[in-house]
């Protein structure tokens, strides 16, 4: 069910991420997706990766597309949904990256338009999103194209759109968050022998790992926790000084400060 021509607005860090994923599928080629930058020498950069490119010219850009990403910065948003109300076809779909810009606030400028709102994370890029997804003005077909589409790259889950700040935080910010344990973590085995390189290859692995097992055993952390922590163990004894030096607090805290500035940003109009 893949679309005949995506057109993606904005080619940032996770426009280009979305793109990249999106062309490595099967039956999906230069010819079925373009990226619109008004940047100079980013288009450079993007034309060097392999992809197609249209500066300034979003009527160009959205042609014959059956579903158009808008991928640019909050502050953005407004301007580039001006460009395009007036050239948008009824049936094409338009999906929205955009942090704290509701379907309300879309649909207010666009009327009836199908609209998608999409929360997805740069592992979008090697198809190992958690993308969440809702919807407005979609036919039940549109809806099962877009989540075909999204489930090809990565994991996808429908959600009320009151929860999207909150998944931002967990799901988009939560890659930076998972990166650092890893990087703390490899910094660790760098001071009880390893090379950096072997230190991050066997960190990475254990963390894939440990995710693969809660999803394949469907099983709570705790569980899984339990199997490897052994009576005055040394598993245990790691644990338990984390804790001590506040290492669950300090995630929690961190999720909550993300957050909360997310919801004063929007108030603030960013």
């Amino acid at each position: 069910m893949n679309f005949t021509k995506i057109a993606i607005i904005g080619g940032g860090n996770l426009g280009s991420a979305i793109a990249r994923g999106i062309l490595s599928l099967e039956g999906i080629t230069n010819k079925n997706l373009v990226i619109c930058e008004k940047r100079k020498l980013r288009i450079k950069y993007l034309e060097d990766l392999g992809f197609s490119t249209v500066d300034t010219d979003i009527k160009k850009a959205i042609h014959n597309a059956e579903m158009i990403i808008v991928s640019v910065k909050p502050q953005q948003f407004a301007s580039v949904l001006e460009e395009l109300k007036p050239i948008l076809q009824s049936d094409q779909i338009l999906v929205s990256t955009a942090t704290g810009i509701n379907l309300t606030d879309i649909s207010n400028t666009l009327g009836k338009q199908p609209i998608v709102r999409i929360m997805p994370n740069t592992a979008i890029e090697i198809k190992e999103s958690m993308t969440c997804i809702c919807f407005r003005n979609t036919t039940k077909e549109q809806e099962e194209k877009t989540l075909a589409l999204f489930e090809q790259l990565g994991k996808t889950i429908i959600l009320q759109e009151d929860l999207l700040d909150a998944v931002t935080v967990l799901g988009a910010c939560g890659i930076a968050f998972a990166l650092r344990f890893i990087r703390a973590a490899t910094q660790g085995g760098i001071e009880i022998g390893f090379s950096a390189e072997i230190s991050e290859y066997i960190v990475s692995q254990t963390v894939k790992g440990a995710a693969q097992l809660l999803h394949e055993n469907n099983s709570h952390p705790e569980a899984e926790i339990d199997k490897v922590t052994t009576p005055q163990g040394i598993t245990i004894s790691g644990l338990n000084e984390m804790e001590h030096q506040g290492f669950s607090s300090s995630v929690i805290k961190g999720l909550i400060t993300s957050y909360n500035k997310l919801i004063a940003m929007e108030k603030n109009n960013y």
